[in-house]
């Protein structure tokens, strides 16, 4: 069986899901790409054909794939054609990530044939607090390239789609994750809630430092910035992806949350990237 038509579907405010979506097409070797990307707005009704391989890479919010991307998956329709689901987290856990997105694929017509889990720079991460910074790196992106070579193997095997064996992404090997700093997180987060210390609803912005060039304007996923009023964050629209902040080039921008101390704290080891297919 041969296919060399990759479709792309991405959610990506801060690029990191993104870049792990285009190195794995990069690996599949297809000679015709489409990307869908639905970082800034919704797509219109899709059909993907039976003969195109589909790699949906998406980040994890709180152990969950981000809410707003599966909500603009909704108009995307695909007839058993094969696809890929990676859930793209930052080093600390995705949870029932995988597995949702599989369930969410599967329900749009897909046929789940592999599935990964990827770590990207934590959208809390700062100079102060770093988790997982520069992730992925250049040893990630070549392993989701290489995951994408195996993944045009398994499709070359196969006779026909009706061949190409899916895969229960449940069975996924886990990222190691050492018990002390994790019980350490749980605990401070627990005396964290009980404090009734808050955790800020928006990103800060120094007006001193906002030029008001527009960046943020033009890379808010929800429309939570407007322009002219840069200074400002809508907090009933703002998902706390962060993407305002790590791309503001003035560095006006901050999202000052206890959390993130934590994380920099617990989740020092670096966790690999993990694939089943």
């Amino acid at each position: 069986m041969n296919i060399n038509e990759a479709h792309l579907i991405t959610f990506s405010p801060t690029s990191t899901s993104k870049q792990v979506g285009e190195a794995i097409v990069r690996g599949t070797n297809c000679s015709k790409l489409t990307i869908t990307d639905l970082t800034l707005q919704a797509t219109e009704k899709i059909e993907i054909p039976q003969n195109a391989l589909t790699i949906i890479a998406v980040p994890v919010y709180r152990g969950h794939v981000a809410p707003l991307a599966l909500e603009r998956m909704k108009e995307i329709r695909a007839n058993g054609s094969p696809a890929v689901v990676v859930v793209v987290y930052g080093n600390r856990a995705y949870e029932k990530a995988l597995i949702d997105l599989d369930t969410f694929a599967s329900g749009l017509g897909f046929k789940v044939i592999a599935g990964g889990t990827f770590i990207g720079e934590h959208s809390y991460s700062s100079k102060k607090n770093p988790v997982a910074v520069g992730r992925p790196d250049a040893d990630d992106l070549k392993y989701a390239e290489q995951f994408g070579e195996k993944i045009r193997t398994k499709i070359t095997a196969a006779v026909n789609l009706e061949n190409l064996y899916g895969v229960d992404v449940s069975r996924i090997q886990r990222p190691k994750q050492p018990f002390f700093p994790l019980f350490r997180f749980m605990r401070k987060v627990v005396k964290l809630r009980k404090s009734g210390i808050p955790s800020p609803r928006i990103p800060e912005t120094d007006a001193e430092l906002c030029t008001h060039c527009g960046y943020c304007v033009r890379h808010c996923p929800t429309g939570a910035i407007l322009k002219g009023d840069e200074c400002h964050t809508l907090a009933e629209k703002c998902i706390k992806c962060c993407a305002c902040v790590k791309g503001c080039p003035e560095k006006a921008r901050s999202y000052d949350t206890p959390f993130a101390t934590l994380l920099a704290d617990c989740f020092q080891r670096p966790k690999e990237a993990r694939i089943i297919i």
